[in-house]
């Protein structure tokens, strides 16, 4: 049950005692109907369950706002927070079972309510009223004919308790946890901190004894709920990743996607799996947010919705809030293993095959210009990252990236990261702007992290201009059709090219292209690597030297390459029955 204090727009006071989940609207099938043209068919939804309370904007043109701002998603919704949906204020107040009749909302009510909100009366002929019977949100949006989110759609007969899914040990905390961080952050106000001041750690420390303090003096706590553990999930939500800690801290998961605050997916070894950990509320999503992109001098608003950042270990962020996501903000973490891969550990596990690793070394330390494709997940970065290491010592080396993850070995290293716009829309620094810069940088290999669009014609006129062997990476689902890519973004610097020049400005740049892929089991591997042989016939000729076949494993085509006569002559020593697709897995890579 909930008990909504409500303020109309003539000032009058009402309270209203109603089930959840409640559908606030237009629509006379809403269960608290407002009549306002400002106010959507179907406006908002409340759900959840007490002390846990969600108010989810269910898409409104005018929007609902909590506090002052507008929401898409806000929990937990408190009693002391303001809701405005058109020209009304409401304060919504969860009541147990066990607390019916007046004096559950007079107990509910803030003190400064007046006695004649207490009063509820006859029904008025004043723009609120109640629906005749509750209705569900989905039997609504149905008999409306109002498309709704997925997640929002719930089956009628299902009790307000089965919304949330089935009351997990977090859900069960979360009004603790909330309560523990409101003191928190109200004990490092009262203390006059300058907390943007002080280091992690020493704000860890003094944020650790004051949480102690306040748990242990909190006596609604029950036995049964282990404190420590509250302490530390509060602590790490209030300066830290809050549940993404031990996320982050788990050297089995590779990638973290917080699709709301209460809805987290991981990705382990290749397959995704719901995480039962979750934010306390939208807000703290917010908030790690700012934590993650601040640092490095991002910014995130309405403006601005959208922000690719890292982390200090060099993972890679994404992030988007409302109002482009719906469900509320949106984080995906793409994890840096501690253990800088090498090599010999895309061959122990079986992503590339002994004589293709060392094929591609070789091609590294002899100049040849690399471009790496493939899907997302597919490994892309962790290969570009491993071949780069492969640079022989001396060389000076640019590497370009839109948010720096990159971990090279080597000495003689320049790292040049792109910046987006300020809040004035100036200072924008694009990846084509860096890769011009680096041209003037006397660089010996050029390495960008990505090709997005025209700056790969920058990235070519490098490779064909004195900086041969240099490498980057492009999304694309097979050899051929990352050629196609590279010319579409090749055209999109403006250049007024044709065609047939382009494509002879592509083939006389990129030596070698790797296709890399990611398989339904989570798997990756290299499933080919070819050869730009020229161009005949206004087309780009490719000879396949190795593929991976599924049934057969890593196999040699049969050709060779065409600068196999030039590594002879330069005293290298590979063997060229590797190509013939007899054996490609007979040598190990160190």
């Amino acid at each position: 049950m909930l008990d909504i204090f409500m303020t109309l727009e003539n000032g009058e006071q009402r309270v209203e005692r109603m089930q959840m989940p409640l559908m606030i609207g237009r629509s006379a099938q809403c269960g608290l109907r407002i009549s306002h043209w400002r106010v959507a068919k179907q406006h908002a939804r409340l759900s959840g369950l007490p002390g846990a309370l969600e108010l989810t904007d269910m898409g409104s043109l005018m929007g609902t706002f909590v506090n002052g701002r507008r929401i898409t998603v806000h929990c937990p919704l408190m009693p002391t927070d303001d809701i405005v949906i058109g020209r009304c204020h409401f304060r919504v107040c969860a009541v147990h079972e066990d607390r019916v009749g007046r004096s559950a909302m007079e107990s509910a009510l803030p003190s400064d309510t007046p006695a004649a909100a207490l009063l509820c009366g006859e029904q008025t002929q004043y723009m609120i009223s109640r629906a005749p019977q509750p209705v569900s949100v989905a039997s609504t949006a149905v008999n409306l004919g109002v498309s709704m989110p997925v997640h929002s759609r719930v089956p009628a007969t299902k009790p307000a308790s089965e919304l949330m899914g089935s009351e997990t040990a977090i859900t069960r905390t979360l009004p603790y946890r909330h309560r523990l961080h409101a003191g928190l952050l109200q004990a490092l106000d009262l203390r006059r901190r300058d907390v943007a001041g002080m280091s992690d750690t020493s704000l860890r420390h003094e944020a650790q004894i004051l949480l102690d303090q306040i748990a242990a003096d909190d006596t609604e706590i029950p036995d049964h709920v282990d404190r420590e553990k509250l302490c530390r999930e509060v602590l790490d939500e209030a300066v830290g990743l809050g549940p993404l800690e031990p996320l982050l801290a788990d050297a089995n998961i590779s990638e973290i996607m917080v699709n709301r605050y209460d809805e987290i997916y991981i990705e382990r070894q290749g397959r995704l799996l719901r995480h039962p950990a979750a934010f306390s509320s939208e807000q703290s999503v917010r908030w790690v947010i700012e934590r993650i992109v601040t640092p490095i001098g991002r910014r995130i608003d309405e403006s601005a919705p959208m922000v690719d950042a890292r982390l200090p270990d060099g993972s890679r962020v994404n992030a988007v809030i409302p109002p482009i996501a719906l469900k509320g903000a949106s984080l995906t973490i793409r994890k840096f293993p501690a253990h800088r891969l090498r090599m010999s550990d895309l061959v122990r596990s079986n992503t590339i095959s002994a004589a293709m690793a060392q094929f591609l070394l070789l091609c590294v330390g002899t100049r040849k210009s690399i471009l790496i494709s493939g899907g997302t997940g597919s490994g892309k970065t962790t290969l570009l990252n491993i071949l780069s290491n492969g640079i022989p010592t001396g060389e000076r080396i640019v590497t370009i990236e839109d948010a720096a993850e990159l971990r090279l070995d080597h000495d003689h290293l320049v790292t040049l990261e792109a910046r987006p716009a300020n809040l004035e829309n100036r200072g924008r620094i694009d990846i084509r702007d860096l890769v011009r810069n680096a041209l003037r940088m006397r660089p010996d290999r050029i390495v960008v992290g990505e090709c997005r669009g025209a700056e790969a014609f920058d990235m070519l006129t490098a490779m064909n201009t004195g900086h041969e062997g240099s490498l980057t990476t492009l999304h694309a689902n097979s050899t051929r059709d990352a050629l196609s890519r590279l010319e579409s973004m090749v055209l999109m610097a403006g250049l007024d090219l044709p065609l047939p020049a382009v494509r002879e400005h592509i083939g006389a740049s990129i030596d070698i292209v790797v296709q890399q892929a990611r398989f339904s089991d989570g798997c990756r591997k290299v499933t080919s690597i070819v050869e730009i042989t020229g161009l005949e016939s206004g087309r780009i000729q490719l000879q396949e030297l190795f593929r991976y076949c599924p049934h057969s494993g890593f196999v040699g085509c049969g050709l060779l390459p065409s600068f196999i006569d030039d590594w002879r002559r330069a005293g290298l020593e590979f063997d060229i029955g590797v190509f013939s697709g007899d054996s490609a897995d007979e040598r190990a890579v160190e």
